[in-house]
């Protein structure tokens, strides 16, 4: 007898339970886009590459195309449409917004995903490969727009909104560690 080639999951985004039968080469993406109408996350490249379709999986940013979804049950997953609250957006969201931090908007539900989590990241002490002293002691480096591209490089912008991403994402990280000025240092 053949196994079988699909699977019961429990699918938890945005803090609520979606139980699905789902084809065992069924990424999240497409269980995303396709069986649960979450449109907000992007398929771009489908090779993991450009990073339009990041969402957050346990609070870590993942490309949503290259994750199976029977790897994703029971998980703890965000998108984009699961980080306002309510009518008040994230922080990152409204950065975007008032810095013009997108142009298309077709990168923009990933980026802002991503950019979630570097600030975590960062706000956490993990060094980027640009971080100049990498000891544990040393806390988290300056959030520079060196660091911030570094840490954002896996999500690609083909409208070249970069500067005005890099200053979302200052001014949200300023937001996050209680400053009242988000000036990127």
């Amino acid at each position: 007898m053949a196994p079988p080639t699909s699977s019961s999951v429990t699918l938890n985004i945005n803090g609520e339970k979606h139980p699905l039968s789902v084809d065992h080469r069924t990424t999240l993406l497409d269980a995303l886009r396709e069986r649960l109408d979450l449109t907000g996350t992007k398929k771009g490249c489908d090779q993991g590459q450009c990073g339009a379709c990041t969402v957050l999986v346990d609070g870590r940013r993942t490309v949503s195309c290259l994750q199976l979804a029977v790897a994703s049950d029971g998980r703890e997953i965000t998108t984009v449409e699961g980080l306002a609250d309510g009518d008040r957006l994230h922080p990152v969201q409204q950065a975007f917004l008032d810095l013009d931090g997108f142009q298309c908007g077709y990168c923009t539900p990933g980026q802002i995903c991503s950019a979630v989590a570097v600030i975590e990241e960062h706000a956490a002490g993990w060094p980027s490969a640009v971080t100049g002293d990498v000891r544990p002691e040393a806390g988290p480096p300056p959030l520079t727009p060196e660091e911030i591209r570094e840490r954002m490089s896996g999500n690609l912008c083909r409208c070249s909104a970069y500067v005005q991403i890099v200053e979302a994402v200052a001014r949200a990280a300023a937001e996050h560690r209680g400053e009242t000025e988000g000036a990127v240092a």
